[in-house]
């Protein structure tokens, strides 16, 4: 896509502020550096961490990319996030998150990612929220453009089921607001 992540996958991080501390893992293909000596990509891993939550996540982005707006795919699995933070929403181009294997336990967490409108793909199996009734039919209705969750594509039947399902609950709140 646009050069290899900045990877800080397993290195003990208790915050994203910690990975200002840290140089990035090598991995296959070198990550590129402009004349700023910032990084020329748009992918950010932070898995396999001991995260608990987001705070310094813009900061940590804006030292480490040469176009920090633009960081497309980020993969915060295998952590203990329980709570998706807002800050997320101020990565306007993030098409790719991964949330795997974390904490989060409230279905009402995804409505936040609402405001990315971009947002393609996204994981979240591994937390307790998928043991949730109408977990990946909730997921879908809220996120309408998403085309992949947890690693599967989005069927037509289901978004329509989907869209279905969210009516009632729609028109329960319409009827309650001219009440």
């Amino acid at each position: 896509m646009y050069g290899a992540p900045v990877d800080f996958s397993f290195k003990s991080l208790s915050s994203v502020a910690d990975a200002l501390n840290e140089e990035p893992n090598h991995g296959l293909r070198p990550v590129r550096k402009n004349s700023e000596d910032k990084f020329c990509s748009r992918s950010l891993r932070l898995n396999n961490n001991f995260l608990t939550e987001l705070s310094g996540l813009c900061e940590t982005v804006k030292h480490y990319f040469s176009e920090p707006a633009l960081l497309s795919w980020l993969d915060l699995s295998f952590n203990d996030i329980s709570h998706i933070n807002a800050v997320i929403c101020e990565l306007p181009e993030l098409r790719v998150l991964y949330l795997h294997g974390n904490s989060i336990c409230n279905l009402s967490e995804v409505d936040k990612l609402g405001a990315l409108p971009f947002l393609h793909t996204l994981t979240m199996h591994g937390n307790s929220v998928e043991n949730e009734k109408g977990y990946r039919r909730y997921v879908i209705a809220v996120l309408p453009q998403l085309k992949k969750i947890d690693f599967s594509a989005i069927t037509r039947q289901e978004r329509t089921l989907a869209q279905v399902w969210q009516r009632p609950v729609n028109r329960g709140q319409s009827g309650r607001k001219g009440t």
